[in-house]
């Protein structure tokens, strides 16, 4: 079967797939956040094959495993190893107070401990030990660590996320800033002016 490689508009990444589980086209699935939050779809998108209705899931502590339409041997399962998997966003259920699922951060702006806008978050992403927020401003891209207590995410009057804060713990320069440039210019300089002077 042949599908794009690019995940749908309006999806998150929950896993990807291991291998097969049993012998009826089960597939392990390493979940990224909690395997519970995907019992109840109704169907995911697999990097390669596009989306697949979820027969059934099968919680195999800490992980799960998925049972697909047209996935019905090990072989078909096998087949599926290393691929991403992907929840349309509208189809994940809600979380407890306090949660957020990564989509709900992207677009939001980061702000620092005295209100200052410092710039938007583009992405989040999960690097195993912790997750990582990809924000753009005035002088690029960072990776912020999303971790207390550097890291705060406030939410509105409705309960959703709202704003990421940088509190006054935050190390300084993790956003980049006029100072860290000039002191690698001056740097620089010096570097030159000692080739020079060596010539």
């Amino acid at each position: 079967m042949t599908a794009t490689k690019k995940a749908p508009e309006n999806t998150t990444r929950v896993g990807y797939f291991l291998g097969p589980q049993g012998l009826k086209g089960g597939v392990k699935l390493f979940v990224l956040g909690e395997a519970e939050q995907l019992v109840d779809l109704p169907r995911v998108w697999v990097e390669g094959w596009g989306w697949l209705k979820l027969r059934r899931a099968e919680l195999l502590y800490p992980g799960i495993a998925l049972h697909l339409s047209g996935i019905e041997t090990r072989e078909a399962a096998a087949d599926l190893r290393g691929a991403n998997v992907y929840a349309h966003d509208d189809e994940l259920p809600a979380l407890e107070e306090g949660s957020y699922y990564y989509h709900q951060l992207r677009g939001l702006p980061v702000l620092d401990s005295a209100d200052e806008h410092l710039g938007e978050v583009v992405d989040v992403m999960d690097m195993g030990h912790q997750d990582l927020l990809v924000v753009s401003h005035d002088y690029g891209e960072s990776q912020v660590p999303l971790q207390a207590p550097y890291v705060v995410i406030e939410a509105g009057e409705d309960g959703e996320p709202a704003r990421v804060r940088l509190t006054e713990d935050t190390p300084a320069g993790l956003l980049g800033d006029d100072d860290d440039y000039d002191e690698h210019d001056d740097y620089d300089d010096a570097d030159d002016g000692a080739e020079d002077a060596g010539e």
